[in-house]
């Protein structure tokens, strides 16, 4: 047998032993990095040398558009799939599904009820496929990673302390991530998802405007600092493909502007579902006549449909998941509960509305090999991200509702 046809046979047995591990040597080192709560407009404040000098090395959107409705575990899963939250099947960061009676998703993330796989597997997120493909993947505190996904679990999970602080250190975070880089080649995640969620949590509670945000900022930027240094440190950085993104902007709301939804329906004829800058309800059985009469009638700052007549244009309602009827509040206005209101302090600020809104926007940016140099790109949908990210890994994306050729000039040619 010749030379060429025994290096042939050996890549064949090597592949059927293998499989697609093999693709491990190839992929190149992808972290995938949301700052949570983080204005697409939060770049302009020059409290970022970090993610600026990122930007002149790479790519920067003027900004990224997020699904509906604008929370945090919705479009989390949106970024890992490329599917409206209507078709991924993580419909609101509060929800109940009639398949699933008894529980409701929503409560702390580390408690059990939202890593049960049922509410996840309407989807297979990119890092099932990753793992599938034979690719070692990591995260922390990505929302939803303590889910068992399509019966996959992530190679390396940072997992929360219980109780979970309200601010858990991103030094600690960094940590994690330095260790998963520092183990040897072939045990190394080739996919890392890391999430800082300090922005997010100021804007609530301060505003976005306030000095307690700009704190955030750069807090959150010198953070990306010690990253950056940490995989230069290691050989790493020029080789390292690297996605920040954010989820959604931030509002500034008011306790004024607050639509009781007491002084409008009787509770004890409804579940409440979901509350904030949208709110729905499930009607009892044999109310749902009264609820829809006096919901969905005109009045100020605030729009209510039934499940199946929210526009089309927010790509929302089929899934079963949804509230049967639905409400948009105004921007800057909140929609609620007196027990709710009762509940919580009053926040400064919020989001969940309308994508359009400027205010609304999420933050866009990339670095490494795969992308270009000091390009500026137009504002999209963050549907787009996931077959961007498949692409960066040569993975072959699911069906999703992306369009890549949106996207595709980020890309080095």
């Amino acid at each position: 047998m010749s030379g060429a046809r025994i290096l042939a046979a050996f890549a064949a047995l090597a592949m059927a032993v293998l499989g697609t591990s093999t693709v491990l040597a190839k992929a190149p080192l992808l972290i995938v990095i949301s700052l949570d709560g983080f204005r697409a407009d939060y770049f302009d404040r020059g409290l970022t040398p970090t993610l600026a000098q990122m930007a002149r090395e790479g790519v920067h959107a003027q900004a990224m558009r997020p699904s509906f409705p604008s929370v945090t575990e919705p479009n989390h899963y949106t970024l890992m799939t490329g599917l409206y939250p209507d078709h991924h099947g993580i419909v609101d960061n509060t929800m109940v599904d009639p398949a699933m009676p008894g529980i409701a998703f929503g409560g702390p993330h580390d408690q059990g009820a939202d890593n049960d796989p049922r509410w996840w597997n309407q989807a297979t997120p990119l890092w099932v496929t990753a793992e599938r493909a034979g690719l070692k993947t990591a995260t922390s505190f990505w929302p939803g990673d303590g889910a068992i996904v399509q019966g996959i679990a992530p190679t390396y999970r940072q997992a929360p302390p219980s109780p979970r602080p309200l601010i858990f250190p991103m030094d600690k975070q960094l940590d994690a991530v330095f260790a998963w880089l520092d183990l040897p080649v072939d045990r190394r995640p080739v996919l890392i998802r890391l999430h800082l969620d300090i922005t997010d949590l100021m804007g609530h509670l301060a505003g976005p405007d306030s000095a307690g945000v700009n704190d955030a900022i750069a807090k959150t930027d010198a953070a990306l600092g010690r990253l950056r240094q940490g995989l230069e440190t290691r050989g790493l950085w020029d080789g390292a493909n690297i996605v920040v993104v954010s989820d959604h902007g931030m509002a500034p709301i008011s306790a004024e502007k607050t639509i009781l939804l007491d002084d409008l329906i009787d509770l004890k004829t409804v579940v409440v579902t979901t509350y904030g800058a949208e709110g729905g309800v499930d009607p009892l059985p044999g109310h749902e006549a009264a609820v829809e009469k006096a919901l969905l009638a005109p009045r100020a700052h605030m729009t209510c449909w039934t499940r199946h007549s929210i526009p089309a244009r927010l790509h929302y309602g089929a899934n079963p998941r949804v509230p049967a009827v639905f409400c948009l509040a105004d921007l800057g206005w909140t929609i609620t509960t007196k027990a709710e209101q009762a509940r919580f302090p009053q926040l400064r600020g919020n989001h969940g509305y309308d994508p359009a809104e400027p205010t609304m926007a999420a933050f866009f940016l990339a670095e490494g090999p795969s992308f270009r140099r000091g390009y500026e790109a137009p504002a999209f949908d963050n549907i787009d991200v996931y077959s961007l990210l498949a692409k960066v890994m040569g993975l072959k994306p699911r069906p999703n509702d992306g369009h890549l050729a949106d996207v595709a000039p980020m890309l080095r040619p």
